[in-house]
């Protein structure tokens, strides 16, 4: 990512972030984040304006939405995550890339009770 001017977290940030506008809140649970997190990693993505945030419903909520750069720089982006993706399945092998994938999956859905728990009791 950084032949395209992005961290791996601000890539996977922006990614989300093309799918369609959200509230930073919804942003954040999907995401497995506290909101003050996103929101601190958002702001490199909009003082670079690739991405923008406006009001919602509320004055209190913040809906996140993605620029025509940002669209852009995800595209860009994209194409260097594919060259990762294909140059790593390539030394490791596509059925460990599969089994990786598959475990990463089983230890999400393990632990999301937890994770879920530790924000009811510690929320923002």
């Amino acid at each position: 990512m950084a032949a395209v001017g992005l961290k791996t977290t601000q890539y996977s940030l922006l990614a989300n972030v093309a799918r369609g506008a959200l509230p930073v809140a919804e942003l954040a649970e999907r995401l497995g984040m506290e909101r003050t997190t996103l929101t601190r990693n958002l702001k490199p993505l909009a003082d670079a304006g690739w991405v923008a945030t406006r009001a919602g419903a509320d004055s209190r909520q913040r809906i996140v939405t993605i620029t025509e750069s940002g669209q852009e720089k995800v595209g860009e982006a994209y194409l260097v995550w594919c060259g990762a993706q294909q140059a790593f399945e390539q030394l490791v092998g596509r059925d460990a890339v599969r089994a990786l994938h598959t475990q990463l999956e089983t230890t999400l859905v393990q632990l999301t009770p937890l994770i879920e728990d530790l924000n009811h009791a510690h929320p923002d």
